[in-house]
């Protein structure tokens, strides 16, 4: 009688386990975890959402205070150190013209439609002159140009890349703040390459369109 009700309770025991081997699995969590990305609204694009392809509108920062519109054709990601930014740039009439932008809470946003071929030497600077800006870090260094003084805000070693998957690229960068304004001058030199100058005037992120095709 005891073996009969021992058989009869490891029986019962086997069943159980093999319920549970081949018990079906609860489905995953379907929280906010596992929610899919809400759709970007096209209708309301922000400028850091700005990408190549896109036409962007830049109001009041064309030539005769008119609108500023490009189709952007390039996207470049820049890093300097711990900061980073990108630039889209365009055609604009018989140019190219550059939209920068940079942070994340606080947006900073920059445009450069200025036609000057600019030179070092326009600037009143030496490569020694910057040179020993580099060597300082001092942001009380300053130089005029064009009727402004322009502060020294940076200088290190960046480096460049597109969307496209062309290699990155390396160079020195400078970087100065209008005394008093929001224009951004920027200076860049990569190993046996002339100086590129390149002039920002700084305008609010809120000013600038982006239209997606």
């Amino acid at each position: 009688m005891i073996t009969l009700t021992l058989v009869v309770i490891l029986g019962a025991l086997l069943w159980i386990v093999m319920m549970q081997l081949f018990k079906k699995q609860p489905a995953p969590d379907s929280g906010p975890s596992a929610a899919k990305p809400e759709p970007q609204d096209l209708a309301n694009l922000k400028v850091t959402d700005a990408r190549a392809g896109d036409v962007i509108s830049v109001s009041g920062a064309g030539d005769s205070m008119t609108d500023l519109d490009f189709t952007a054709d390039r996207l470049t990601h820049i890093e300097a150190g711990a900061r980073r930014w990108f630039e889209l740039a365009g055609p604009y009439r018989d140019r190219r013209v550059a939209l920068r932008v940079a942070g994340d809470e606080e947006v900073e946003a920059a445009i450069h439609s200025d036609p000057r071929k600019i030179a070092i030497e326009d600037l009143g600077l030496s490569e020694d002159d910057l040179a020993q800006m580099d060597e300082r870090q001092n942001t009380a260094d300053s130089f005029e140009f064009d009727g402004k003084v322009w502060l020294y805000r940076l200088s290190r070693e960046a480096r460049a890349w597109r969307d496209d998957g062309q290699k990155p690229i390396g160079y020195y960068y400078w970087e100065f703040q209008e005394q008093g304004g929001k224009g951004l001058l920027s200076l860049h030199k990569a190993e046996g390459e002339p100086f590129t100058v390149t002039l920002y005037a700084g305008i609010p992120p809120d000013n600038v369109t982006v239209y997606r095709r």
